[in-house]
């Protein structure tokens, strides 16, 4: 882990015994934890209320857009399913790689958003969709995904193929005689939790305080 940072002032200024004792002690800053440090905490956590402390604790405008778009059911990927093809970055934690924190800003050019649902002559439902962001071609939005993937930590590259294919939503996989046998996703994480966590409400909106 990197080392803390210590904040305070600068000068020269020399400070008295009394002076000094009165003096608060100064602020210490931590790295702030990946969003894939953030999530295994959630997943681990014993129950519904750690979960909901986590998520608090932890709240950040990019850990819920991620969320969003893993949860949101108006929300899908414009990206193509499946995990791209990219080299991931090796770089030890806290060093030479970009963070999905600061970089989710941009998440919503891969984002697709659901205007209606219509049945076809079978009865089934279709839905349909529009890009959040029409102008741009799908190479060049493959490419820029592609960039990003590379330039992240590879715990968080990896969370973000997750969020774009909505893995992070728990499953289970049973074999014939009803064994689980494979599990993805993030145990007991739901919309309700998340609604509660951030305040949203149904449309996954902050609530007016």
């Amino acid at each position: 882990m990197a080392q803390p940072v210590i904040e305070g002032g600068t000068g020269t200024r020399s400070f008295s015994a009394d002076e000094g004792s009165r003096l608060t002690s100064p602020s210490i800053r931590v790295r702030e934890p990946l969003l894939s440090e953030i999530l295994t905490r959630v997943h681990r956590a014993k129950n519904k209320s750690d979960m909901i402390k986590i998520l608090r604790e932890e709240n950040c405008e990019a850990l819920q857009q991620i969320l969003q778009w893993a949860y949101n059911p108006t929300l899908a990927s414009a990206l193509p399913p499946g995990k791209p093809p990219y080299v991931e970055n090796d770089a030890p934690e806290g060093t030479e790689h970009m963070l999905l924190r600061t970089e989710a800003k941009g998440l919503w050019h891969f984002v697709k958003i659901l205007v209606s649902e219509e049945k076809d002559e079978k009865g089934k439902i279709k839905k349909i969709y529009r890009p959040a962001d029409p102008k741009i071609q799908r190479t060049v939005m493959e490419r820029m995904f592609i960039r990003l993937l590379e330039g992240l930590h590879k715990n968080e590259a990896n969370l973000l193929c997750d969020v774009k294919d909505k893995k992070l939503v728990y499953k289970e996989t049973k074999d014939k005689k009803g064994k689980v046998i494979e599990t993805s996703g993030i145990k007991g994480l739901s919309i309700p939790i998340l609604k509660e966590a951030f305040n949203w409400d149904d449309d996954f909106k902050k609530k007016d305080v």
